[in-house]
């Protein structure tokens, strides 16, 4: 029967042999065709590699020339030696195409007609290809429509130059048939093929996304015969793969309050999914512990207005990048990255124009880094975070072909939307811990003084944990008759508040120990003193105290130690020995809720001995209890001798093994023998 070909002429077409391929090469589909051409009944074949019906002898050789030949080509056609079941050799005309399953695995349908009886210009993928699920459309080399399958004859009504005897348009125009007409005339000239190109086509309301690849067709002896266009509807499967990077966004992005491991994660994310090379520069508000930018110089590539926070490529060292992270980013004044610095509004570059007259004139050297790397296409957005602008977010591919859309502008901005909350949330936070550690440094001891009776040394380290800065702290007080005091406390919560409660605390407990007070006396003074205060503070910005609180008295004439505890772990005891002890005193209530509950404990104190006080910080592990933490601490303090600042550091590297959940404060005192 007659049949129209894929030139348009008519012709009596041979049955084709068909096979499917898998990704692996292996034979999945088996036609009726193709078992009375190469003898092969599909059970026995079904499940083999492909390279098994190749001519050649040699398996490796077989393998060389499929690759070699056909490799992992979109499209091939040309002349195959087959092997008949019998070992007969078939010379055959073979085309093979690939295709997507749904899984996303490729997969290749191969249709093979003997060469006696191939005639030039029929196609013998015609019949499954008319019916695919793809757009397909070929023009002759006078660019004129001579055949195009069933899916896009049904688009013949929005592009009027898929009808066949239709030629294309002379310009780029609204009958373009998804790519522009300038494009196939060079792939015809060429016949360097375009691949997996990204078209639009469609309004707002039911825009569609293809996948479109040209490629030239050729007679058996090279000679150009036209071009074909084949077009995969991905709209769906780009519209999941947006949706999957917002919901990676909302997990990977803000993992922690730092801000340059913020800035970092958004452009891990970005690359590649999104981008082939990413950055985030922050303006220096943002960026905590820097030089100021306004006491940098200008130079030859512009003025410094951001700092590199964030920085991921495709490309090994990142080459596209200029500076490196830390460093302050010199642009141009009139460069796309101070306009939108500016006018807080995205910038937005299909095509990026390299021509002579633009921005770049201005920063020849990143215009010579764009032109190396293939930069071709741009997109820059603001960080923008509760009225404040935070910074730029840029991305820009090189290695991928497909230009940036409306689309992925507002994928951009709904990526720096999220990672600009969460930069936001690390500079809030950075601010305020930085602010009470600052705080609470000034308001501790900057030095201790124990005079000629003890020898002093301590330690402070912040929490790591999100929750910030404590109130811990201590202190030692010169009493009347050569006396020396000894604290060590703890207030409840974190950040500026808990800082500045511990200073009034410290304070307070200074003013209480000039008076002479005994230890148990002067808790029960500082727990009355602030439980009136806090009531009459009621509905203030600051929380209501609550602490814990050691305090010792040390008499170098008796030898002998007076302490008393509001609710503080025990301190533990060093004897000349070097054993240990722990002196735990009638358990007191916490300093600040009015209760005036403490009692006093004295114990002898020698020549020699030595005392550690310290906070919860130093011993608590979420897999300990406080008893074993003790433990794990006298172990620490056993048999020591020496300097107490290295007996201070080897205590605290013994005991703070991993981040610190809470802060760690740990005061030394030891005896001396009288001068």
């Amino acid at each position: 029967m007659a049949r129209s070909n894929i030139w348009g002429h008519g012709t009596d077409a041979p049955v084709p042999a068909v096979a499917v391929l898998d990704d692996r090469g292996d034979v999945v589909g088996w036609s009726k065709a193709a078992g009375e051409l190469l003898g092969y009944p599909a059970a026995e074949i079904l499940g083999r590699p492909g390279t098994d019906l190749r001519m050649e002898r040699d398996r490796a050789t077989r393998i060389w020339t499929w690759n070699g030949g056909h490799g992992d080509d979109d499209y091939r056609i040309g002349m195959v030696d087959l092997r008949h079941r019998d070992g007969d050799q078939i010379v055959t005309h073979l085309e093979r195409i690939r295709i997507d399953t749904p899984g996303g695995a490729p997969a290749w349908v191969v249709a093979a007609i003997p060469a006696s009886v191939f005639t030039l210009g029929t196609s013998v993928l015609e019949p499954l290809l008319s019916a695919a699920p793809v757009v397909m459309v070929v023009w002759d080399t006078d660019l004129r429509s001579v055949w195009r399958n069933e899916q896009a004859q049904r688009l013949e009504g929005f592009f009027p130059c898929f009808e066949v005897g239709r030629p294309l348009p002379e310009a780029q125009g609204e009958e373009d048939p998804l790519v522009p007409p300038e494009l196939i005339r060079e792939v015809l000239a060429d016949g360097v093929p375009v691949l997996d190109r990204e078209s639009r086509w469609g309004g707002a309301d039911r825009e569609r996304t293809f996948s479109t690849f040209l490629f030239r067709v050729e007679a058996l002896d090279s000679r150009p015969l036209g071009v074909c266009l084949m077009a995969i509807d991905i709209t769906h499967s780009r519209a999941r793969e947006r949706l999957a990077l917002l919901r990676r966004a909302s997990v990977q992005i803000g993992t922690t309050l730092d801000v340059q491991r913020t800035a970092q994660e958004l452009t891990d994310l970005a690359v590649p999914a999104f981008a082939d090379y990413a950055t985030v520069d922050l303006t220096e508000a943002v960026m905590p512990g820097t030089e100021p930018l306004e006491r940098l110089e200008a130079n030859q590539n512009g003025i410094p207005v951001f700092r590199r926070a964030g920085l991921a490529s495709i490309h090994d060292g990142v080459p596209e990048a200029l500076w490196p992270l830390g460093q302050p980013v010199y642009v141009p004044p009139g460069s796309p990255f101070t306009k939108v610095l500016a006018s807080g509004r995205s910038y937005f570059e299909p095509e990026m124009d390299t021509s002579p007259g633009n921005w770049l004139d201005d920063d020849p050297h990143r215009a010579r880094v764009i032109a190396a790397m293939g930069m071709h296409t741009l997109i820059i957005v603001p960080l923008w975070a509760r009225g404040s602008l935070l910074g730029i977010a840029v991305f820009v591919r090189t290695d991928t072909k497909a230009q940036y859309t409306r689309d992925d502008l507002v994928l951009a901005e709904e990526l720096a939307a999220r990672a600009a909350l969460s930069l936001d949330n690390a500079r809030q936070y950075t601010r305020e811990h930085d602010a009470s550690l600052a705080l609470q440094r000034q308001l501790l001891p900057r030095r201790l003084y124990g005079g000629d009776v003890m020898e002093l040394a301590s330690r402070y380290l912040p929490s790591d944990v999100h929750q910030g800065v404590g109130g811990d702290w201590y202190d030692t007080i010169s009493l009347p008759d050569s006396r020396l005091a000894l604290v060590v406390g703890d207030v409840t919560g974190h950040g500026i508040n808990a800082a500045a409660s511990m200073g009034r605390l410290r304070t307070a407990m200074r003013t209480l120990a000039y008076l002479g007070l005994p230890p148990a006396e002067l808790l029960a003074r500082l727990d009355e003193l602030y439980a009136r205060q806090d009531e009459e503070e009621q509905g203030s910005a600051l929380s209501p105290i609550a602490a814990t609180c050691l305090y010792a008295v040390y008499d170098p004439a008796a030898r002998r130690c007076t302490l008393a505890s509001a609710g503080h772990l025990p301190p533990a005891i060093v004897d000349p020995g070097g054993g240990v002890s722990f002196v735990d005193p009638p358990a007191g209530t916490p300093i600040g809720l009015g209760l005036g509950v403490h009692e006093s404990v004295e114990f002898e104190f020698g020549e020699g001995s030595l005392m550690a006080l310290y906070t919860d910080g130093l011993i608590e592990r979420r897999d300990d209890d406080l008893d074993e933490g003790m433990r794990r601490l006298g172990a620490a303090l056993a048999g020591t001798e020496g300097p107490l600042d290295g007996l201070c550091t080897s205590v605290i590297d013994a005991m703070v093994t991993r981040t610190a959940e809470d802060d760690v404060t740990l005061l030394l005192a030891r005896t001396l023998a009288p001068s």
